[in-house]
């Protein structure tokens, strides 16, 4: 019998190529190595730029380039080109994220590589889809000003973006989606098919419901932090210990349990408090009674509180928080990640559950060209053949210890 020890991972035998870089694209391939992929991220000779990025983007190629596999090939020479349309010939599918035109003026577009390979499921990760705007440049910062998420997150007058790459993200889960979907249509047509997944379609996406709201009740919707709120107690309170705690009071039951626990009858007496339609009304006066109850008590006392009593609540939490996060960490799920230096680091998986599937780590983001003369030699290519493709620079092989988890 299986377990989740020896089953095949759900992509087992699908190999892609990444020709990704920053996030993205990236994120597609990180999505599709955690479930078992042969993800080969093809590189430039010298290595992803986003290998390089200072500040707290330092981490982004780590994040985002576990379980998969490094060759370092220049696309520039027409030996590097003709090593990207053999190796083409062995994948299933092929993931780029490239400026509009530059797969293409390098000869390995979609047109390109469906030649050596008609059953090629190519995604390009774009800005935008086809239209008027597909040849402009963009990033995950400019379509959440553009398609209304900025505008929406930050108080009235001043947007914000948010404050994580949900766009770029989400996009490349998009992506995994619709590659999945085009391998599935090719067991029935036999053939792949060129496929995008954009930034500024994946934000209009997530505006859908507030386009709805709008031409349903006829008011363009205001920033979160000024929203007409659908329940009265939704908010974050400070607590005595200075901290901050949200707390959600959606039914009128849940209302009920919290007035009862801190001895607040005169609340639940109150007429003008009596339904969640009239607490909305009420907020005014309502919101600093709540916020003066929360005030006596400690965060942590709240916390337990509010998970006895089943109260919808969160601790205001900050990134570093989540390292010793006891749910983060239950059944050693956190996956302890290398990064240059000598730094490792526990960083969520893939957020999914699947039985018998254990979706961990692999391998370590790999080192630049780590695994280029493993791949090669997987191509035939002899040993003398790929030292001699080193000499000239068409090819870069890393002299370093497998990344791979045993």
């Amino acid at each position: 019998m299986e377990t989740a020890a020896t089953a095949p991972a759900p992509l087992a035998g699908i190999r892609v190529l990444e020709f990704a870089h920053a996030i993205m694209g990236p994120s597609a391939g990180l999505i599709l190595a955690d479930l078992g992929a042969d993800v080969i991220k093809v590189e430039p000779v010298g290595g992803d730029t986003t290998r390089r990025l200072p500040g707290f983007a330092a981490g982004f190629f780590g994040t985002f380039n576990r379980n998969k596999r490094s060759i370092a090939i220049d696309l520039k020479a027409a030996e590097g080109r003709a090593l990207i349309h053999r190796l083409a010939a062995t994948a299933d599918a092929a993931i780029e994220n490239y400026a509009p035109g530059t797969m293409d003026r390098l000869g390995c577009g979609y047109d390109d590589l469906a030649k050596t390979n008609p059953r090629l499921v190519y995604c390009a990760l774009k800005g935008f889809l086809s239209g008027p705007y597909e040849h402009r440049p963009a990033l995950d910062e400019v379509v959440q000003f553009m398609a209304g998420l900025a505008y929406m997150t930050g108080p009235p007058g001043q947007p914000l973006r948010a404050g994580t790459s949900v766009v770029d993200i989400m996009g490349g889960a998009f992506a995994v989606i619709a590659i999945q979907a085009a391998l599935r249509e090719r067991e029935r047509t036999g053939r792949g098919q060129f496929l995008k997944s954009a930034l500024f379609e994946s934000t209009a996406f997530l505006m859908a419901q507030h386009m709805a709201g709008q031409a349903i009740i006829g008011r363009e919707p205001p920033p979160m932090p000024a929203r007409e709120g659908a329940w009265a107690i939704y908010e974050p309170f400070a607590t005595a210990d200075g901290e901050q705690i949200f707390v959600g009071l959606t039914s009128n039951r849940q209302w009920r349990r919290f007035c009862a626990h801190f001895g607040r009858h005169d609340l639940l007496q109150n007429p003008a408090y009596a339904s969640n339609e009239d607490r909305v009304r009420e907020r005014p006066t309502l919101l600093p009674v709540v916020a003066a109850i929360v005030a006596k008590h400690r965060r942590a006392e709240l916390a337990e509180l509010f998970d006895r009593i089943d109260i919808p609540f969160a601790p205001v939490a900050r990134p570093g928080d989540l390292f010793d996060d006891p749910q983060l960490n239950a059944g050693g799920r956190m996956l302890d990640v290398a990064f240059p230096g000598g730094v490792v680091t526990k960083l969520p998986p893939l957020p999914v559950e699947m039985a018998g599937h254990t979706i961990g780590l692999r391998r370590q983001p790999p080192a630049i060209g780590e695994h280029t003369a493993e791949i090669l030699s997987e191509l035939g290519l002899a040993k003398s053949e790929i030292e001699a493709l080193c000499r000239r620079g068409l090819v870069e092989a890393a002299a370093h210890e497998k990344t791979s988890i045993t």
